[in-house]
């Protein structure tokens, strides 16, 4: 059977900014210079052969997932079309992605082109924030008359926010509560009430040695 492995790019931007008007005709403390968010989507075709996936596609597989450098902030998912699902290839998928530090994503993205026959899919979004237009120095060559926002004001803090951020998709609707885990949140305080001070017990009479 022929190996069919491809990879595409579809780049999807989404500006958190409503607003692109000139800067110096900006009057208010709200700033023009907003992130943009850009997903990118890399598909990857594997062989599943009679539902497994075997360790030649493994190999193919984890070479790919490790030429993309694939991290925290990405989503991995799997586009599986066979009529029952691979899921014995889709379990081993999942644990090379958990051996990275991810989870399976259930959202699969629009890709290029139908998945071959006998074969599974596995897709990643990645997304990066910009900010466009920065630094803009218009104001120190323009009068502004009508002491209107600088039009670099925003650009410092939003462009550090948009290259601190680890999941960029968070600029857009915030993290999701599913992740907070409140038995984590509370762990240092618990520790702090249970465990018993360090000078709690009796002091202790350690022997010495005589010297000259």
């Amino acid at each position: 059977m022929k190996k069919i492995a491809t990879w595409t790019v579809l780049a999807l931007a989404t500006s958190l900014a409503g607003c692109t008007g000139a800067a110096y005709s900006n009057h208010s403390l709200e700033s023009v210079h907003q992130p943009v968010v850009r997903n990118a989507i890399y598909q990857f075709d594997v062989a599943a052969t009679n539902g497994e996936l075997p360790p030649s596609e493994q190999g193919r597989l984890q070479g790919w997932l490790d030429a993309m450098g694939v991290r925290y902030g990405d989503r991995v998912a799997i586009e599986d079309t066979s009529v029952y699902g691979a899921s014995s290839a889709q379990a081993t998928v999942r644990s090379m992605v958990e051996r990275r530090g991810l989870l399976l994503s259930t959202d699969v993205p629009v890709t290029t082109g139908a998945v071959p026959e006998g074969h599974m899919r596995v897709v990643v979004t990645r997304a990066s924030a910009s900010v466009p237009g920065c630094p803009n120095w218009e104001s120190k060559f323009t009068l502004n008359p009508t002491n209107a926002t600088s039009a670099n004001y925003g650009c410092a803090t939003n462009g550090n926010l948009a290259a601190m951020i680890a999941d960029p998709n968070d600029l857009i609707k915030g993290a999701s509560n599913t992740r907070s885990d409140p038995t984590a949140a509370t762990r240092a305080i618990q520790t702090y009430r249970t465990k018993p001070q360090t000078g709690a017990g009796e002091l202790t009479k350690a022997p010495t040695s005589g010297g000259n």
